[in-house]
């Protein structure tokens, strides 16, 4: 593996004898390709906001390239074919780097998108960093070798959940999942685990609802509570979370959850409306850390109101700098080629990308809702109660097989 520290040994022994690295000071602009309006609007903008605090918050030591990155939002309304569209003109406008992540169906043809165009443009190469989209398909039979993910895919979070409800109480799972690539990866994988850490589990009942257009979910909390279920368990994100939630709040049924995006704008405050003691979060952070991205977090929240919770934003931004820094360029060929296997301190400690699939491996968090308290005090969407750290999945534990068959780059092997 390559070791960015001895690239920022390098960067400072040429500042050192005067010698001035090609890139400093320059100008890396990123195509945030995403969702700004419609029913996930307020979950991308949020996003938007904290890709552009933390470019400009970042230190030497986490910039060692010493680059500018300036974020631009790109409003694809989370429509797979304006997000292509939105490239094409990313293109135009001499992007070499693009950023998405809500929504794998939106993910999965623009990364086919990105291929195709690099693969035809030599010399014009364009990197996409996905920072959420977590089908395990984009690392392994739809791997390109021009994306790289920063988030966790579906199978290292539901290897880790099913072994964390081994020792739960829970036994008969309702699964409820939106109806797009995403959803179905939720329910599958799930299954699959949770077979093999609990066999005597049952899944009481299953639904997958269109993306972004239920705006009643009464009709399936009445179906989850007629199921006997004694636990949800949902890949669920931004407005179609929200609504599940306050549709349960309603009833006045308050299962567990175990959840990826319990702490997505806007579902934290439905959370705290309703009787909530169990809802567990299967993610790469909690609301808690201390340290760079408790900084952040509370900067975060005093410059704009909001909470800062997608971390992955900050592990891209420092891997790319880092490799910016190891070629001493931000040419997006010698850059992707760097990132392989490179070595870099991000916010759970070591991290790197696999040079298989690109699929980041990182440390992962098991978190609580409850209220705040002494030990636990950040308050999320200022509701009194907090994500509070339960358990944590080491990287070699966290880390799952990939059957990517990458094709590469005809100068790389």
């Amino acid at each position: 593996m390559k070791l960015s520290v001895l690239a920022i040994a390098s960067v400072a022994l040429m500042a050192g004898s005067g010698m001035a690295v090609a890139q400093q000071g320059q100008t890396v602009k990123i195509a945030m390709i995403e969702g700004l309006s419609g029913p996930f609007g307020n979950v991308g903008n949020n996003q938007l906001k904290s890709w552009q605090y933390v470019a400009s918050q970042l230190t030497p030591d986490e910039n060692p390239a010493g680059v500018k990155f300036e974020i631009v939002g790109m409003d694809s309304k989370s429509s797979p074919q304006e997000a292509v569209n939105l490239l094409k003109s990313a293109e135009d406008q001499g992007f070499h780097y693009v950023t998405q992540g809500n929504g794998s169906n939106v993910a999965i043809p623009l990364s086919e998108a990105v291929g195709k165009y690099d693969e035809r443009n030599p010399g014009k190469e364009i990197i996409y960093i996905n920072y959420a989209a977590v089908d395990p398909a984009l690392t392994n039979d739809k791997c390109n070798y021009w994306h790289f993910r920063v988030d966790a895919d579906t199978t290292m979070k539901m290897k880790a959940l099913a072994h964390f409800i081994k020792s739960q109480p829970s036994k008969n799972f309702y699964l409820m999942n939106q109806n797009y690539s995403h959803g179905h990866q939720v329910a599958e994988f799930f299954k699959k685990y949770i077979a093999e850490d609990k066999p005597d589990s049952k899944i009481a009942g299953e639904d997958f609802t269109a993306l972004g257009q239920v705006k009643d979910f009464a009709p399936y909390v009445a179906k989850i509570k007629a199921s006997g279920a004694d636990s949800v368990v949902t890949g669920n994100w931004g407005q179609d979370f929200t609504l599940l939630v306050k549709a349960m709040n309603d009833a006045g049924l308050s299962l567990p959850i175990y959840a990826y995006y319990a702490g997505v704008s806007g579902t934290p405050t439905a959370l705290a409306q309703g009787k909530f003691s169990e809802i567990y979060q299967i993610s790469y952070g909690h609301s808690n850390y201390e340290g760079r991205i408790g900084e952040l977090e509370k900067g975060f929240k005093e410059k704009y109101d909001d909470d800062f919770y997608t971390f992955a934003i900050y592990n891209a931004l420092v891997s790319l700098s880092h490799a910016m820094a190891a070629v001493k360029s931000t040419d997006p060929a010698k850059v992707a080629a760097e990132l392989e296997d490179m070595k870099f301190k991000g916010f759970n400690g070591e991290s790197y990308f696999r040079k298989a699939d690109h699929q980041l491996q990182q440390g992962l968090w098991i978190a609580k809702w409850e209220k705040t308290s002494e030990k636990y005090p950040y308050s999320v969407e200022n509701t009194g109660y907090t994500f509070a750290p339960v358990s944590y999945i080491p990287l070699t534990e966290a880390s799952t097989p990939t059957t990517c068959k990458m094709k590469r780059p005809s100068s790389k092997s």
